[in-house]
C-alpha cells in the first residue's frame, strides 16, 4: 500500500485570479487537513513557451504568496519551484524512454496550444505530459486534484505507471494515481464572456477578478459584468444556454460554499442589479483580504524565498531516495 500524498503543480503565471482561487487553491486548502501535500510551482513547464527571466523570477514569488495568502500553510505542506529538484528533469527522460509517441500525438492540449504550425512547437511542448507524469509519480503521489483540462494528461500518468511497472516486472512500484474531483466542480468563466474560461492571457483586465484587485475595482468590474435580459430563475434548468448567468451564479454558489439550487431559491425572479451587489459582497469578503496578504507577502522577498528553499529540501529528500530506487530498477548507476 503506498502512502496517502497528494501532487499538484500550478504555472507560475503571475497575477493569479478569482478562477484560479475557485478552481484549485481553494481546493488545496481543504486538502491540507486531510492528505500529505506537494505543491510545486511548474517553472520547468513554464519555459516550454519562451519567457522573460526577471519576469519568470517575479511570477513564481507572487504564486508563493498567492498560495499563503490563501491559507496554504508552508510548514504543514511541501511548497517548491520544480527547477530545484532535479530529479523532475532525470525522471522525464525515463518516462520519455517510456511514454509512445503515440500517446502524445493524442494529447488534445499540444494540438491546441501549437497550432497550425505545429512542426514549429518545441519539443518541450510536445513532451510536456511526461514531465507532468515524472512531477506527480517522483514523489508517488497516489492523488492528483485535477480539472477537466488536465484529465487526459492524468490518464497519461496512470498509462505511464502501468507501462513501467509492467515493462520492468517491478509490482506497483508506481502507484495508479486517482483523480480528486471537487463535488462542485467551480470552473470560473469571464466575465466578458461566459463562454471563455478566465484568464490572464484575455485583453481585457475587466473580464476577470485580479487576486490584487481591490474593493472599488471588483466592484466595478461585477456591475460591469455582462448578463442578459432575463431575470434570475428559480430552477437550474433555467440557466441552461444562459452561459454569463450561470458562471456569475456559479461564482457566488462558490464562494458561499452553497449549491447552484440554494442560490436560485435565494435570488430566483430578482433581476441582476441586486444580485450583482451581493456577489461583489462576497467576493470583496473572501478575496480583498488574500490580495492584502499578497501584497504584504511580497515585500518580503526573503521569506518566500525561504519557503521555497525548505520545501525544495523536504522535497529533494523523497526524491533522490525514490530515484535511487528508479535507477536500480532500470539498471541505471550514479555514482555521485
Amino acid at each position: 500500500m503506498h502512502k496517502k500524498r497528494v501532487f499538484s503543480g500550478v504555472q507560475p503565471t503571475g497575477n493569479l485570479h478569482l478562477g484560479n482561487y475557485l478552481g484549485a487553491i481553494k481546493n488545496f486548502v481543504d486538502l491540507q487537513n486531510k492528505f500529505e501535500c506537494v505543491y510545486c510551482i511548474v517553472d520547468l513547464h513554464a519555459i516550454t513557451n519562451r519567457q522573460d527571466p526577471k519576469e519568470l523570477e517575479s511570477n513564481i514569488l507572487e504564486t508563493v504568496a498567492s498560495f499563503v495568502a490563501a491559507g496554504l500553510n508552508p510548514e504543514k505542506n511541501i511548497i517548491l519551484n520544480q527547477a530545484s529538484v532535479a530529479a523532475h528533469a532525470e525522471l522525464a527522460w525515463i518516462f520519455n524512454c517510456v511514454a509512445r509517441i503515440g500517446w502524445l500525438n493524442r494529447m488534445t492540449q499540444f494540438k491546441e496550444k501549437a497550432g497550425a504550425n505545429k512542426e514549429n512547437a518545441s519539443v518541450g511542448l510536445m513532451v510536456y505530459p511526461n514531465l507532468m507524469a515524472a512531477d506527480i509519480l517522483l514523489y508517488k503521489a497516489t492523488h492528483v486534484p485535477v480539472g477537466e483540462d488536465q484529465k487526459q494528461h492524468l490518464e497519461l500518468t496512470r498509462d505511464i505507471a502501468k507501462k513501467f511497472n509492467n515493462d520492468f516486472n517491478c509490482g506497483e512500484y508506481f502507484p495508479i494515481v486517482e483523480p480528486l474531483i471537487p463535488k462542485e466542480v467551480s470552473r470560473v468563466m469571464s466575465l466578458r464572456d461566459g463562454k471563455k474560461k478566465m484568464s490572464k492571457s484575455e485583453e481585457s483586465d475587466q473580464s476577470r477578478i485580479n487576486l490584487k484587485d481591490n474593493k472599488d475595482l471588483i466592484d466595478q468590474k461585477i456591475k460591469k459584468a455582462k448578463t442578459d435580459a432575463a431575470s434570475i430563475p428559480t430552477e437550474v434548468g433555467g440557466l441552461k444556454n444562459r452561459h454569463e448567468a450561470s458562471n456569475l451564479v456559479s461564482i457566488y454558489a462558490s464562494l458561499n460554499n452553497i449549491k447552484v439550487e440554494n442560490v436560485l431559491k435565494d435570488f430566483g425572479g430578482k433581476n441582476f442589479s441586486t444580485f450583482k451587489s451581493k456577489l461583489s459582497e462576497s467576493i470583496i469578503e473572501k478575496i480583498c483580504p488574500i490580495g492584502d496578504e499578497i501584497n504584504k507577502l511580497l515585500k518580503n522577498k526573503d521569506y518566500l524565498y525561504k519557503i521555497l528553499e525548505n520545501g525544495s529540501k523536504k522535497a529533494d529528500l523523497i526524491a533522490k531516495k525514490n530515484l535511487k530506487e528508479i535507477y536500480d530498477i532500470v539498471g541505471l548507476k550514479k555514482f555521485s
